[in-house]
């Protein structure tokens, strides 16, 4: 995802938050809620944690008093200047917000939990900077995520990839890395948004279509509203990945990988 589009967002809307109006119905649990349980379940006082693309910190800095330290970390110039503002405001004094690439990390065994929330990933890095048996956790876009929205425009974030798990890509390259998976679990739901102008609003702050434009993308979301509309709102089906892992010790990640070379 590129820098630019986030910090347009900034720029526009001073955060990562548009203000649409929608409602949501989660059949199988909300996932934000089920991440943010077993992260709290990980937390603690002694505890140092990196939190992998921060946005404007408005989730960083409420969890913050349940860890030692947050170390916070996003390449938008402008989300980070809305996080440190929002910092001041609220006078959270353990965390640190960095502007830092996740690919160029060089942190080594210093966090005892790294998470993040649909933010980019480097999962060698993240085993690189973990204590030993640290935990990592990740709320993902799962493979389905506005699959209609998408059809209905021809084009999109992920576009056609509907039949590629999310879910076990990403448990895959997890345990690849050296990691055992504790939790992973794939979640749908639907939100439902007021009128065809918070749905656009919606649209104009998040990057489903990164080159989204309110007028040439008229008559595309007029169609889409027109067959999805509801009695609730104007339906969005959503789908959302929540894994919990936990890094293996280099003993057992190197058996896991050439079993066959211990005796």
């Amino acid at each position: 995802m590129s820098i630019d589009f986030y910090d347009k967002v900034a720029r526009k809307f001073g955060k990562y938050q548009t203000g649409a109006r929608r409602t949501d119905e989660f059949p199988h649990g909300d996932p934000e809620a089920v991440f943010k349980e077993k992260l709290l379940q990980a937390s603690g006082k002694d505890k140092q944690v990196l939190d992998v693309g921060c946005a404007d910190g408005r989730f960083t800095l409420p969890i913050a008093e349940h860890f030692k330290k947050v170390i916070a970390i996003d390449t938008s110039k402008g989300m980070l200047k809305s996080a440190r503002k929002r910092q001041q405001e609220v006078q959270i004094k353990n965390v640190e917000f960095i502007e830092q690439d996740v690919h160029k990390m060089t942190y080594s065994e210093i966090f005892d939990v790294i998470y993040s929330r649909r933010g980019p990933v480097d999962y060698p890095l993240f085993y690189k900077a973990l204590k030993a048996n640290g935990l990592y956790l990740e709320v993902d876009i799962g493979e389905k995520d506005t699959q209609a929205l998408k059809e209905t425009f021809g084009r999109g974030q992920n576009y056609g990839s509907w039949n590629k798990s999310e879910l076990e890509k990403d448990k895959q390259e997890i345990i690849s890395a050296g990691f055992s998976i504790l939790f992973a679990q794939d979640y749908l739901y639907s939100e439902f948004y007021k009128t065809y102008d918070d749905l656009d609003l919606f649209l104009q702050g998040v990057p489903i279509f990164e080159d989204y434009d309110s007028v040439l993308d008229k008559d595309n979301l007029n169609k889409y509203v027109k067959r999805y509309g509801t009695d609730k709102g104007i339906r969005l089906e959503r789908h959302r990945v929540v894994i919990v892992a936990k890094k293996l010790s280099i003993l057992i990640k190197s058996f896991l990988s050439h079993p066959f070379n211990f005796t």
